[in-house]
């Protein structure tokens, strides 16, 4: 495979509601951004439901990360790429080389919905 793309991992910040309580913070100045590269992105899916007021378009992206790296992405994250903001759908796979027992790379599937 070929390794050639890049997105931006965006992670929320935290803040007080007024419970006290920690909450995610999507904030501009509150999110953390790190640029991810060494991927494999492709088209992984498409679906299309539509009622009397919209079309909702969910499509999909398959994401795999090269031999021997372990990005920081986890489910939580909102990634950016082409313009577009996506959500990790499910959680990220680790797969572990099957000598070593080290990570050995990643696999996730990012999504976008419209409508």
């Amino acid at each position: 495979m070929f390794f050639f793309d890049s997105l931006v991992r965006v992670r929320a910040g935290t803040r007080t509601d007024r419970g006290g309580n920690p909450v995610p913070d999507w904030s501009a100045g509150a999110v953390d951004r790190l640029t991810v590269d060494q991927l494999n992105i492709q088209p992984a899916s498409q679906t299309e439901n539509q009622d009397a007021t919209r079309t909702a378009v969910v499509t999909g992206w398959r994401v795999q990360s090269a031999e021997g790296t372990r990005p920081d992405i986890t489910a939580a994250d909102r990634l950016e790429w082409r313009g577009m903001t996506l959500e990790v759908q499910g959680e990220v796979a680790e797969w572990s080389d099957p000598i070593t027992g080290k990570p050995h790379h990643i696999e996730f599937t990012m999504t976008r919905a419209t409508g």
